[in-house]
């Protein structure tokens, strides 16, 4: 990742993606009441990126990782060819799954430097299975990335979190994931107000996250737990610094085609990248621009400014360096 925005930088590109957010289908085989990515019609959830059209759209962009989810990824019948593809051209790729299916077809992939499962994990056993709305979900994860790990595939987790968590929520789901499951990093988020999601209650604002993680941190294990975050970005999340949302650094392509702004957000599509950069209004977007960004600090548009911001600084880059060893 050093050595892409470096290049950018000698280019003078101000606009470049970091990783993608690649949605090869909608479809899912859960039903999460946070969730309103698979809110449309029969005919569109039936649908199947084909796998030239996946690895075309991340050629064309040129970005060095790619985090593919949905929908559930693995209801492809040919999302292990995308992933073999893409990880043959050194793209670094996170299958993003809710691991139902996950021990299952392990045998179509390969362990790999340029390849990570991201199993969605929202807290412990009953908080995980209250949020997907079905019993027994956790167990088969858990059995999923013991499985995964013992074959000797890098298993990352994704860990959503809502306003019925606490600081101690919190630090006991990352300490499980940590010291437990022994995943081999993991990434947080606040959850963001999706319109069409079943549940309306429970999404965080601003003072809310900054509560919740300044306090979930506050005894120190944030320095020891493997978050796959830059520190500025959790910083962030506690409130001890304030970013403008980047959106453009994590765009999304979908069965549409390139989603504009974000991967949260749907205001239209482009059919190439660069028309998604040159015909997008990116100042519109963000808290105090667009009333439905106001409680959004998800990491598809806030983690791309830390990084932006830590590699102009030699201290910040000295601290995420030293955070990753």
């Amino acid at each position: 990742m050093g050595a892409y925005l470096m290049k950018q930088k000698l280019r003078r590109r101000d606009k470049f993606p970091l990783i993608v957010e690649l949605e090869p289908l909608f479809q899912c085989n859960l039903e999460c009441a946070g969730c309103g990515k698979i809110q449309h019609p029969e005919h569109v959830l039936r649908r199947r990126m084909p796998v030239d059209q996946a690895v075309a759209a991340i050629e064309e962009c040129g970005a060095p990782m790619v985090s593919i989810a949905g929908g559930e990824p693995l209801i492809h019948p040919e999302i292990d060819e995308i992933v073999r593809q893409l990880v043959a051209r050194k793209k670094f790729v996170y299958l993003c799954t809710n691991a139902i299916l996950m021990e299952k077809k392990l045998e179509k992939f390969e362990p790999s430097p340029y390849f990570a499962w991201a199993v969605h994990l929202d807290g412990l056993k009953e908080r995980h299975d209250e949020s997907v709305c079905r019993d027994g979900i956790f167990d088969k994860a858990v059995a999923a990335v013991h499985a995964a790990k013992e074959r000797g595939f890098r298993v990352t987790t994704n860990t959503t979190f809502f306003t019925n968590d606490s600081p101690e929520s919190v630090r006991r789901v990352l300490d499980f994931l940590n010291d437990e499951l022994e995943v081999d990093q993991m990434m947080i988020s606040p959850a963001y107000a999706y319109e069409k999601a079943p549940d309306q209650e429970h999404f965080l604002g601003v003072r809310q996250t900054r509560e919740l993680f300044s306090a979930a941190f506050a005894d120190g294990r944030r320095k020891r737990w493997r978050l796959n975050h830059s520190p500025l970005f959790l910083d962030f999340l506690e409130g001890k610094v304030d970013f403008a949302c980047t959106a453009w650094g994590i765009p999304s392509y979908s069965l549409f085609g390139w989603q504009r702004p974000c991967y949260l957000m749907a205001d239209g599509y482009t059919e190439t990248y660069q028309e998604l950069l040159d015909t997008t209004d990116w100042d519109a977007y963000g808290r105090g621009r667009d009333p439905r960004c106001e409680n959004c600090m998800a990491h598809c548009g806030y983690e791309p400014t830390a990084v932006l911001a830590t590699t102009r600084s030699l201290k910040e880059s000295l601290r995420a360096l030293v955070s990753q060893t």
